[in-house]
């Protein structure tokens, strides 16, 4: 009797291991991720492991869009793991470096400038990390190293600066002379943001740029260099044409201290649509800022949830914006989140 019991005993025991076993090797290809489902398969309702490298903290544009990613990746419950690259290429290339290394499930990045990322991208690949551009695109051959680009169109936004300049001169007799501070060298909005000005601008030849120099998108760059632009040509300038709103908070203060009314005797125009725009214009001291929405980080964790269960997502995908002048500055401030 008790030999009989041990045998069932034993049986049940065996019974019960495969179970195990079968169980465990079920969890194996469904609840956990392998390496196939890292970079695309079955991973919509799990916790992520993101990386997000930013470009850095130099405006009020950047701090919100930063705020914005990092919300939305933890309000999804995923995990963030944040680099800041204070501006410099080398810093990013280490900070991917080091999210593919923690072999995170995704990783998200604004290139401080559009050149040079093919190697570190190309391992982002081997390791099958897809890779999704925020803000900024770069430029490389291979496009199958990145997911897709979120972001706003700044040659479009370029365009609108440039345009809402010839409809506000279109009374002017003479030549209407443009000072244009520059975002960050190789950088994509700098680049695009200045095609598209010059652009619509080429078909106005009244319409001239005598000096257009980096100031970095910030705001202490920004009135260093107008202050040089004033000292040299001071009298001769009818507008300031800034690739941020930051830099021409910066230039605000410079032409203020030369002596001159920002607004009146130099038109501004910014880009971003930052609270800082808003102030100004509401003083009376810039005329009009282009949208470059940063909130766009709700957006981004779709689209990359979307991507790892599967889904067919664009290569490019826009934010909507809009362009706002002086006279909308006091009734939309209290609105303004950034």
């Amino acid at each position: 009797m008790k030999r009989l019991f041990k045998g069932k005993k034993i049986l049940l025991l065996m019974m019960s291991l495969v179970f195990l076993l079968s169980a465990c090797s079920s969890s194996g290809t469904g609840g956990q991720t392998d390496s196939s489902s890292s970079n695309g398969a079955g991973k919509s309702s799990d916790k992520l492991v993101i990386g997000f490298s930013q470009v850095g903290a130099e405006s009020e544009w950047r701090t919100a869009n930063t705020k914005s990613m990092q919300n939305a990746i933890k309000d999804a419950g995923h995990e963030l793991k944040f680099s800041d690259a204070q501006q410099k290429q080398e810093n990013q290339i280490k900070a991917l470096r080091s999210f593919i290394a923690q072999k995170v499930d995704a990783i998200v990045f604004s290139p401080v400038v559009e050149t040079g990322f093919e190697t570190v991208l190309q391992e982002a690949k081997d390791a099958k990390i897809p890779v999704f551009l925020a803000d900024r695109a770069v430029d490389i051959k291979d496009d199958s190293l990145w997911v897709t680009f979120l972001g706003s169109d700044f040659i479009e936004e370029g365009r609108k600066a440039a345009n809402w300049l010839v409809e506000e001169t279109a009374d002017t007799e003479g030549d209407v002379n443009i000072v244009e501070l520059q975002g960050t060298v190789g950088s994509a909005p700098a680049i695009d943001r200045k095609e598209g000005f010059e652009e619509v601008i080429k078909d106005h030849p009244n319409m001239k740029i005598i000096k257009s120099q980096t100031g970095d998108f910030t705001r202490a760059k920004g009135k260093e260099v107008m202050e040089a632009f004033l000292k040299s040509d001071g009298e001769n300038i009818d507008v300031l044409y800034s690739h941020n709103d930051d830099m021409a908070i910066g230039a605000i203060q410079a032409i203020e201290e030369y002596g001159l009314k920002p607004g009146k005797d130099i038109k501004i125009i910014g880009v971003d649509a930052v609270r800082g725009a808003f102030e100004a214009m509401a003083a009376g001291k810039m005329n009009v800022t282009v949208e470059c929405n940063p909130l766009f980080g709700p957006q981004m964790v779709d689209l990359i949830e979307a991507h790892l269960a599967g889904e067919e997502i664009p290569k490019r995908v826009a934010v909507e914006e809009s362009m706002y002048t002086m006279d909308q500055a006091e009734e939309l401030l209290p609105t303004r989140e950034y």
